[in-house]
């Protein structure tokens, strides 16, 4: 289903939206950590981007299952590429609370009295841990993103490129 638009494959196309859009997730959700006021205008944004790059992930393995079939197994690069669903889905979910614990946040928080300093301190506590773990989801897949590209470019180029003179002059 995934193998070719226009006769070229499919898998780089979509795996540059996935390679683009997860680590601009993983700045906004850094951005969003410490910059709690830019959590309701941007917060549905993000998870929109963030959202869009996990369901673009599928895409992106099948295609390379089909890619595959043409020109061999890429080897770590597919297993590696298998993985980042599981990276990307924590960073969504962790996005998602975050944004919606803000919101659930009320102006009476705000208030002083006992009753709501008790309210707005453990819920300033659930914010802060959400957010914490939100950008270490994002972190660990951002480097999981790498550690797919690096690995897809030396299947792809590593051939080519090792065999040419050091410093990349031609002879």
């Amino acid at each position: 289903m995934f193998d070719l638009v226009n006769g070229l494959p499919i898998h780089p196309l979509v795996v540059h939206a996935v390679v683009v859009l997860l680590p601009v997730a993983m700045l906004g959700t850094i951005a969003l950590a410490v910059r709690p006021r830019w959590r309701r205008p941007y917060g549905p944004l993000l998870i929109v981007v963030t959202a869009v790059a996990t369901a673009l992930i599928p895409v992106a393995t099948s295609s390379g299952e089909a890619l595959e079939k043409r020109v061999g197994n890429p080897g770590e690069h597919a297993e590696l590429g298998d993985q980042l669903i599981w990276f990307a889905i924590p960073l969504l979910v962790l996005l998602v609370a975050l944004v919606v614990l803000d919101r659930r946040r009320t102006p009476s928080e705000t208030r002083t009295g006992d009753a709501t300093v008790a309210t707005r301190s453990s819920s300033s506590k659930a914010l802060t841990a959400v957010a914490v773990l939100a950008v270490i989801a994002g972190l660990a897949t951002t480097v999981q993103v790498y550690r797919i590209g690096d690995s897809g470019a030396r299947a792809a180029w590593g051939d080519q490129v090792s065999g040419s003179s050091s410093g990349g002059e031609s002879d």
